[in-house]
């Protein structure tokens, strides 16, 4: 049957049976269908055509766009401001929300803000220290974690109340989210974690680089034995490596990535390195979406954004559906969804 496409920009969007958000993204993994995310490179500057200059890249070919949140601890346009951006226009946004830099109090607030703007996908992360970033004096706030982030989330879309008990007359209608890494050690305690995650309001997850399938599946069958793996949509990150030397420096410098030897190997011995990193990635994304339980990719592309329409369209996961982009035509459904 035909799925059918949302109203345009600033008209009531329905929320369909068993869902929590109107949005696109939920509707995509809710229906079956294998659901492309990419991350938006927030600008240094205060001119917003730089936010649609650098989401257009992803056109036709990813279902939803995050808003990072001052990743690396470094300054960028916020999140929230991203997502008002992208939302005037119609795109389906994933504000990110990092405990690093406000209180439970601005927190909310900006939950509340975030759906009133129609933000319909927020993903909830503890946030990296601030030594990591370009500000190493700023005083970190973490009032709280991605877990309470996500109870008090939840406890406001659900029970349409402030944590301090006092009633919003809106709930805020979000799909929450949080992040995994499967690949960081020590490997047992990963399930166990993403369990918490969900047991606290996690209802889709976007992992850490994967460049290691065995790891990847051992993972996912961890969740299985968890419970969890029919709970929460497992959206996984991939991305194209540069250069060798690149992929060394990835696997020294960023906390639980995993690179093995063998795709070191790989792109030190192509001609053409940057090519065979999006050639890895591609055969990545066509191994790990015969995983049971994979709903989807999570492509993070940083400075090389441009490559996300060629990775995707050689990987085929898109089946030949076109998720929507600002000037698609609405007339013609969404998705294709077997009855």
């Amino acid at each position: 049957m035909n799925f059918p496409d949302e109203p345009a920009p600033g008209a009531p969007l329905p929320i369909l049976p068993g869902h929590s958000s109107p949005g696109r993204l939920e509707r995509v993994l809710r229906s079956g269908t294998f659901a492309v995310t990419a991350e938006l490179d927030p600008p240094d500057s205060a001119d917003p055509e730089e936010v649609y200059r650098r989401a257009r890249i992803f056109d036709g070919y990813v279902d939803a766009i995050n808003a990072t949140d001052g990743s690396g601890a470094n300054c960028h346009m916020s999140s929230l401001a991203v997502c008002a951006l992208l939302t005037r226009v119609g795109y389906a946004p994933v504000m990110q929300i990092s405990c690093r830099d406000k209180n439970r109090i601005a927190i909310q607030g900006d939950i509340l803000g975030g759906a009133a703007m129609g933000v319909a996908n927020m993903l909830c992360l503890s946030g990296d220290g601030v030594q990591a970033g370009d500000h190493p004096q700023a005083k970190p706030v973490f009032d709280l974690d991605c877990m309470s982030l996500l109870e008090i989330g939840r406890g406001l879309r659900d029970d349409g109340r402030f944590q301090s008990g006092r009633k919003v007359t809106q709930p805020p209608k979000v799909f929450f989210g949080a992040a995994a890494n499967p690949f960081a050690l020590p490997l047992e305690w990963r399930a166990q974690r993403v369990a918490k995650k969900v047991a606290a309001g996690a209802q889709f997850l976007q992992t850490q680089y994967c460049y290691d399938v065995p790891r990847l599946r051992s993972f996912m069958t961890a969740l299985e034995d968890e419970g969890v793996l029919n709970k929460v949509f497992v959206l996984v990150g991939v991305g194209p490596l540069r250069t060798a030397k690149a992929a060394e420096w990835m696997r020294t410098h960023v906390p639980g990535v995993h690179i093995p030897d063998g795709v070191v190997k790989r792109m030190s011995g192509a001609l053409k390195p940057a090519e065979e990193g999006r050639r890895i990635c591609v055969d990545i994304i066509q191994e790990i979406r015969e995983i049971s339980g994979v709903a989807g990719v999570h492509v993070m592309a940083y400075r090389q954004e441009e490559s996300v329409a060629e990775i995707i369209s050689q990987s085929g996961v898109l089946a030949g559906r076109v998720p929507w982009y600002p000037g698609r035509d609405r007339t013609k459904p969404a998705i294709e969804v077997n009855p």
